[in-house]
């Protein structure tokens, strides 16, 4: 980048957060971002000791069972990198991505709380290095519903303002949803119902000014 460039970043910044009120949203994001970094790992341990209901899926059982993890976490890298340079050059986006994120993971926590389900049959174990930190360093085969890895690509699209940009991460998402369901890590409803709450929660923190 430019000195021009990130003169021009750094305006952006200074203007969004200009008010006392947007400030004040900043510091409450950072801190329950923060919380639910530190939550997450004890959080995802228990849920992986816990006893749950094996669902019988149809979709499932008429899919060959293959070991796609490269290109899941490619496609998803490569997206939090585009909103992550979309959201530099945009203030707005980033608070918009990080409060849509804050309120997934609260419903991820309460649903996967309630909802207690066992791995699909023929799981082929889904690990990253770059975010097995949030797990505890574990492999983690019982956070299903609803699921956190097509979330996290809705997240993105529907924070993002472009056009081609919206296009291009919808249909990586779906593709992302298939390949979920190839390597058996999560039943067709995990991926079906993480769309629609994660519109849920980005329309609350619209409503709310979050943004």
């Amino acid at each position: 980048m430019t000195q021009i460039t990130l003169y021009r970043i750094k305006l952006n910044w200074e203007a969004a957060f200009k008010t006392s009120l947007k400030r004040v949203q900043l510091i409450i994001a950072t801190m329950l971002i923060v919380a639910i970094i530190n939550i997450m790992p004890s959080f995802f341990k228990t849920i992986e000791q816990r006893h749950g209901v094996v669902l019988h899926d149809r979709v499932l059982a008429h899919l060959p069972a293959y070991d796609v993890s490269v290109p899941i976490f490619a496609i998803i890298w490569g997206v939090g990198i585009l909103m992550l340079i979309r959201a530099l050059y945009k203030p707005e986006l980033a608070m918009g991505y990080v409060w849509t994120l804050i309120f997934v993971c609260i419903a991820r926590f309460i649903t996967l709380t309630f909802v207690k389900l066992d791995p699909p049959v023929g799981l082929i174990p889904l690990v990253d290095p770059l975010t097995s930190y949030f797990y505890g360093h574990a492999a983690i085969t019982k956070d299903l519903f609803f699921s956190g890895h097509t979330s996290t690509l809705m997240i993105v699209y529907f924070n993002l303002e472009r056009k081609n940009d919206k296009r291009i991460v919808l249909a990586l998402t779906l593709l992302v949803m298939f390949m979920l369901l190839i390597q058996h890590i999560h039943y067709t409803m995990d991926v079906l119902a993480a769309p629609v709450i994660v519109y849920g929660c980005y329309r609350f923190a619209r409503a709310l000014g979050l943004r």
